[in-house]
């Protein structure tokens, strides 16, 4: 236990004294100022009774953070955008906000969370077997193209989830990680809150539309910060092509290529002046909207994430980012 624990017991203690007496108002002499206390932990090292000492740290504070009050601009047309934000890790601050903390539905951005769980959770060189599940896709799913029975290495299977937004490869990852999507999913939410993504729920690992699956653009921003702590996940997202390798159901030798589908790294969309962008994941569903989620660095060389979830559709979801990066991310 802290020292400073127990004057924060201490001043808990007096207050309770004074507001359980007989009704009357009791002048306290030298009251406990308990944000004096804060300030003074903040500053300085606390100290265990065995003399030892011990740096504050809050959860915090390496996070961009901010009032919920919204920014407001004539440089972005917001009005085609449901919420978006730009993180500047550097200054922990959050240069533009809409929404950041509405429910939203997060579509495929979804799979952010499930390459860094393979990733963290998994072995890179493990095979992964397709199962029946992980193919049973709706025809206009987006899927990487595998079959039951294909035999497959994780790594590049992550390549299939993260640059072709693979549906199947999703599941099949989920699968081989907890053994059903469900206990994934459980995994999925445990680890959100861990990151202080508390406005979050997840149900499946690919971000199909399920009303009780949802996110909030600042839990995402937490989510994307971890995983891009993580070198092959920056590798994944700022993949172009792909080809993998793999064994079919019949002990073929099999490939397939896949290309990402974010618009900066294919070259359809231009980046704006002084802005690198890294990579990211794309995410649509039609109750989800166009969504984003980038990295990208100023022409400072410091990381900027920026997040646009529900746009009215890709044109305007690239046009809006474009324009809260060239005015929000320097």
């Amino acid at each position: 236990m802290k020292c400073t624990s127990r004057l924060l017991f201490a001043g808990v203690l007096v207050i309770s004294l004074c507001t359980c007496g007989c009704g009357k108002d009791v002048a306290i002499d030298k009251p406990y100022d308990i944000s004096a206390s804060a300030t003074n932990a903040e500053s300085e090292a606390m100290t265990d009774f065995d003399g030892s000492s011990a740096s504050v740290h809050y959860f915090a504070e390496e996070l961009c953070v901010a009032p919920k009050e919204q920014t407001y601009s004539d440089a972005v047309t917001d009005e085609v955008v449901e919420a978006m934000g730009v993180f500047l890790p550097s200054d922990k601050a959050i240069s533009y906000q809409k929404n950041i903390y509405e429910k939203m539905y997060p579509a495929s951005t979804t799979k952010i969370l499930t390459a860094y769980l393979a990733i963290k959770q998994g072995n890179l060189e493990d095979m992964v077997t397709i199962s029946e599940n992980a193919v049973d896709q709706a025809s206009d799913s987006s899927v990487c193209g595998l079959h039951a029975g294909d035999q497959i290495k994780l790594s590049d299977l992550l390549y299939g989830l993260m640059l072709r937004s693979g549906n199947d490869a999703a599941v099949a990852i989920a699968e081989h990680i907890s053994g059903s999507e469900e206990s994934f999913a459980q995994l999925m939410n445990d680890t959100a809150r861990s990151f202080g993504a508390t406005n979050s729920h997840f149900v499946n690992a690919n971000g199909l539309h399920d009303e009780a699956h949802y996110t909030c653009v600042y839990d995402l921003y937490l989510i994307f910060a971890k995983a891009i702590e993580e070198d092959f996940f920056l590798q994944l997202i700022r993949t172009t092509s792909y080809t993998a390798y793999y064994t079919d159901a019949s002990g073929a030798q099999a490939s397939q290529t896949w290309t990402n589908t974010n618009k900066y790294l294919n070259g359809e969309v231009t980046q704006p002046e002084g802005i690198t962008v890294l990579g990211g994941k794309t995410g649509t569903t039609n109750a989800a909207g166009y969504c984003l989620v980038l990295l990208s660095n100023n022409d400072k060389k410091e990381p900027v994430i920026s997040i646009i979830l529900k746009s009215d559709g890709r044109s305007n979801l690239y046009y809006v980012m474009n324009q809260v990066l060239a005015n929000f991310a320097k």
